[in-house]
């Protein structure tokens, strides 16, 4: 057996440690990421009223949340706010997306750009106070007018209002995304065959860009359900969505109701994370499949016509 110099010796020391490195720095920012959730999860089942003490095992505190009106009226709020603010953020982000994408070069294309993104880097207290500058002017414009019946109170359109503005950014940048790194022989075969735009669009892009709208529609989902800055300056009197609810409970001590709030909002995210990966995966793998099947019958009959 050939001896191992030392400069072998040292290259394979140095790759063991920095193996050694990154496994130590896996677990630790895993151990930080969940390490609190499992704690949130476990005190959800403590007998006492202070959360930081173990009093014995019980299921009390699901029962009085379950019993909760107040908390179940703001979780219904922030559920149908989400999911209408992720599916308006969702088309309008997916039009931008596409036009970014496919429409490159046209007048004024850095500008949207910029205003269509601009949402994502800008603070939420000044996207929060720009739209309710926007609600007011609105309102007086409207207000002796002869649609003065389109007038409109804070609440949960004008929460929707913020939330669709923020999401759409989001959206906009992973459908641009997706659709830049897609190949286009797919459309132009189509365009050639004579197809009409909106066929193309709906017949072989929509299907390519499926998983890309869903994930943005859990990212809009899950930005909506967060958001405290905006919604605060968005909602009016009888609309305070779980967010803020949260907030203004943890300011006066802290309440058992929140650790099972929170356990019960990890397995539902949980739940629609691991069922969505998995839904998307398989769509993959069947596409993978038909392709390859698609290439191998291709193949046959290419090489059938040249025995021929």
């Amino acid at each position: 057996m050939k001896p191992v110099s030392w400069k072998e010796w040292a290259v394979a020391k140095r790759l063991s440690f920095s193996s050694l490195f990154l496994k130590a720095s896996l677990l630790l920012g895993l151990a930080f990421l969940y390490i609190p959730l499992v704690m949130l999860v476990v005190y959800s089942f403590n007998e006492s009223r202070l959360v930081t003490v173990w009093g014995g095992f019980s299921t009390q505190w699901y029962g009085r949340l379950l019993a909760n009106r107040e908390i179940l009226d703001a979780v219904w709020l922030s559920v149908r706010i989400a999911l209408i603010s992720a599916f308006a953020a969702v088309v309008l982000g997916t039009m931008a997306g596409y036009a970014l994408a496919r429409i490159k070069h046209f007048k004024g294309s850095t500008l949207f750009a910029g205003m269509v993104s601009a949402p994502m880097v800008m603070p939420d207290i000044i996207t929060g106070l720009s739209v309710v500058m926007l609600i007011y002017q609105v309102q007086s414009l409207l207000q002796g007018a002869a649609v003065s019946w389109l007038q409109f109170e804070r609440g949960w359109f004008t929460i929707w209002l913020g939330h669709t503005t923020l999401c759409m950014a989001y959206v906009t940048v992973v459908i641009r995304a997706r659709l830049a790194e897609l190949d286009q022989s797919l459309e132009e075969a189509a365009k050639d065959l004579g197809a009409k735009p909106w066929k193309i669009f709906w017949v072989i892009t929509l299907p390519l860009i499926a998983p890309a709208i869903a994930s943005g529609f859990l990212l809009s989902v899950t930005l909506s359900m967060d958001d405290l800055v905006i919604t605060s300056f968005l909602s009016g009197p009888g609309y305070t969505t779980l967010p803020q609810l949260i907030f203004s409970k943890i300011r006066l001590g802290l309440d058992p109701q929140m650790n099972v709030l929170a356990t019960i909002l990890i397995a539902v995210v949980g739940t629609l994370v691991v069922a969505g990966n998995y839904l998307m995966m398989r769509q993959i793998t069947k596409r993978e499949r038909e392709t390859a099947q698609a290439y191998r019958q291709a193949a046959a009959e290419a090489a059938a016509q040249t025995r021929s």
